[in-house]
């Protein structure tokens, strides 16, 4: 089983995101490492359950499993955090511009059409 995803395989992280309790574990990873008998009282759902959540968050290197006698501790990987971080940001130009919208996309199609036409 992959441990650590270095470098970050955005498939898997975003498949783990894909659930909300995957999404409430790394919420409440980000504030503190919890035993996953813990995490089973809180987010009110079975030790089974939790451990296939918990082996899909280590799969995909958001999640590090520490034991600690017979208590096992997960803690956030928070360079897989920034890895979506760093991701998204590429993006963050082209939202924040305003100018690349899909209307001015299509108007931008549309005159290099009505070009074409007039020099044919």
């Amino acid at each position: 089983m992959k441990t650590n995803a270095a470098p970050l395989d955005l498939d898997l992280v975003f498949d783990a995101l894909g659930n909300a309790h995957r999404r409430e574990i790394i919420s409440m990873l980000g504030l503190q490492p919890v035993s996953i008998s813990d995490l089973a009282l809180q987010r009110k759902i079975s030790l089974q359950a939790i451990h296939k959540h918990v082996n899909l968050l280590v799969e995909a290197g958001m999640v590090t499993r520490k034991k600690s006698g017979r208590v096992t501790f997960l803690t956030l990987n928070r360079a897989s955090m920034r890895g979506i971080q760093d991701w998204v940001t590429k993006f963050q130009a082209h939202w924040d511009g305003g100018t690349e919208t899909l209307e001015n996309y299509a108007q931008t199609v549309e005159f290099k059409k009505k070009l074409k036409k007039e020099k044919e």
